[in-house]
C-alpha cells in the first residue's frame, strides 16, 4: 500500500476499532489558533472546524515557529501580499510608533503579522505579534523583513483582555520569566516590558554572520502525539515523549520537574502540553526550550486549571512529589539521583517570596502563592527518605 494511505493509528469507534481520520500530531504545532486563525479563515472563506487542520496548515504554515514551513503556504501567503501592498513594509516603524499602536501599524501588522501571530507556537487568548528589526532599530512584521535585514526576532504580547487582572498577569509575566532566571531554570533573554506591551526575544531564531538560523523546535504535545488541542495529558507521558527525544535525558527531566515545581508553587495553572517545547541547536543537541508562557495564571477571570496531571497507572492523580518520583519510569540509580537534585532544590523553594519581591514580583501575589510555596517545600524536603548516599548531583 502507498505510503501515507494505512492509517497509522486506530481508535475506539461505535463498533469497535476504526482507523484514526485525525491529522497527525505535529500538525497541530503549525495550525494557526486564536486571531491568526480566525484572520486566515476569513480570507479562505471556511467556517471554522476542528477538522480543517490540513487546509489551514497549507494556507498558514508559511512562517510560524520553529524551522518547518510549506510551500503552498509560502505561495500563498506572497500571493496575499502581491493583492494587498503596504508601503510600511519596506520601511518598517520606529519605537514609539509601536507603543502608540498608530493606524499605521495596526494596518500593517493585520495585514503581515496576523496570519503569523497565531501559530500554536505562540497559541492563547493573548494578542500576540512576531516582529523583527532591522540594523537601524525599525520595528517590522517578522514576514516584512528580509533575512539579510534582520537583525533580532521578537514576540510581542498584550493583555488577554481588558480587565485589571489581565494587566497584572502580564505585568507579572515578565517578573516570573526574571523569578525562573533566578530559580536556576532554562530562560531566554531578560523579558522587556513597556506599559501593557510585553517584549521577548525569540528562542527559535539566531543571526549568524548575516544568516537567520531558524531552530526546530517542537511542543510536547507533539512528541506525545496529542492529535487536537486542550488535551489532557498525563505528565508521566509527557515526559516519556521529552526523555526519548532529547540527548541528556537527566538534566532535561531534571528541568522538567523544577518547572513544575515553580509552576505548582507560584501557581502557574495554564500548563497545557502545548507550553513546554523541544529545541534542536545548531550543534544538534536536543533539550527543552527556555521557559515561555510562566505567569501568574491563577488570577485569570476565566479560572484556568491545570490539564496536565501526575497520573499513576490507575489514573488516579498524584498530587505528592514522592509519588511521583517513586512512579517515574527511569532506573532506580537515577531516580535516587533526581530525588536528590529536587531535595536541594526545597531551599530554592523556601527563598521564593524574598526572591520573588527582587525580580518584580507585585506582593498581593506573593501573598497569594504563599500557602503552594509552603505546600512544595514540604513535599520537596520528603523526599529525604529517596536520596542516595551519595552520587551524580544537579
Amino acid at each position: 500500500m502507498p505510503v501515507g494511505v494505512a492509517p497509522d493509528r486506530y481508535v475506539a469507534g461505535p463498533s469497535g476499532l476504526e482507523p484514526d481520520r485525525s491529522a497527525p500530531g505535529f500538525l497541530y504545532d503549525l495550525v494557526p489558533q486564536g486571531k491568526g486563525r480566525r484572520y486566515l479563515l476569513a480570507q479562505l472563506q471556511l467556517q471554522d472546524d476542528e477538522r480543517l487542520v490540513v487546509p489551514l496548515v497549507m494556507a498558514g504554515a508559511f512562517n510560524p515557529i520553529g524551522c518547518l514551513r510549506l510551500q503552498s503556504a509560502v505561495t500563498f501567503f506572497a500571493e496575499h501580499a502581491r493583492r494587498n501592498p503596504d508601503p510600511a513594509s519596506t520601511r518598517g516603524f520606529a519605537w514609539q510608533d509601536l507603543q502608540a499602536r498608530s493606524a499605521d501599524v495596526l494596518d500593517h501588522l493585520s495585514m503581515h503579522a496576523m496570519l503569523a501571530s497565531g501559530t500554536t507556537g505562540v497559541q492563547g487568548v493573548a494578542p500576540k505579534f512576531l516582529l523583527s528589526t532591522d540594523a537601524d532599530g525599525r520595528w517590522f512584521a517578522d514576514m516584512a523583513l528580509p533575512d539579510d535585514r534582520a537583525q533580532a526576532h521578537w514576540l510581542l504580547k498584550l493583555p488577554r483582555g481588558p480587565a485589571p487582572e489581565d494587566r497584572t498577569v502580564l505585568r507579572n509575566e515578565a517578573a516570573y520569566l526574571r523569578l525562573a532566571a533566578a530559580c536556576g531554570l532554562r530562560t531566554g533573554a531578560d523579558p522587556q516590558l513597556h506599559g501593557d506591551m510585553l517584549l521577548l526575544r525569540r528562542f527559535d531564531r539566531q543571526v549568524q554572520a548575516g544568516r537567520v538560523l531558524r531552530l526546530h523546535q517542537e511542543s510536547l504535545a507533539s512528541l506525545a502525539d496529542l492529535r487536537g488541542f486542550g488535551i489532557a495529558a498525563n505528565q508521566h507521558h509527557l515526559l516519556g515523549a521529552l526523555r526519548a527525544v532529547v540527548s541528556d535525558p537527566f538534566a532535561e527531566t531534571l528541568e522538567f520537574l523544577r518547572r513544575d515545581v515553580l509552576n505548582l508553587a507560584m501557581r502557574n495553572t495554564d500548563n497545557h502540553a502545548r507550553n513546554t517545547a523541544v529545541q534542536r541547536l545548531p550543534d544538534g543537541r536536543v533539550q527543552l526550550t527556555p521557559l515561555f508562557d510562566f505567569a501568574p495564571m491563577f488570577l485569570d477571570g476565566e479560572l484556568i486549571a491545570r490539564s496536565c496531571h501526575w497520573r499513576d497507572a490507575t489514573g488516579r492523580v498524584q498530587d505528592d512529589w514522592r509519588q511521583v518520583i517513586e512512579s517515574l519510569d527511569v532506573p532506580d540509580a537515577e531516580r535516587r539521583q533526581i530525588a536528590a537534585a529536587l531535595l536541594a532544590f526545597a531551599e530554592v523553594v523556601a527563598g521564593l517570596p524574598e526572591t520573588a519581591a527582587r525580580c518584580g514580583v507585585e506582593t498581593a501575589v506573593i501573598d497569594a502563592s504563599r500557602p503552594t510555596i509552603d505546600r512544595q517545600c514540604e513535599q520537596l524536603a520528603a523526599l529525604s527518605a529517596l536520596r542516595p548516599a551519595s552520587g551524580r548531583s544537579a
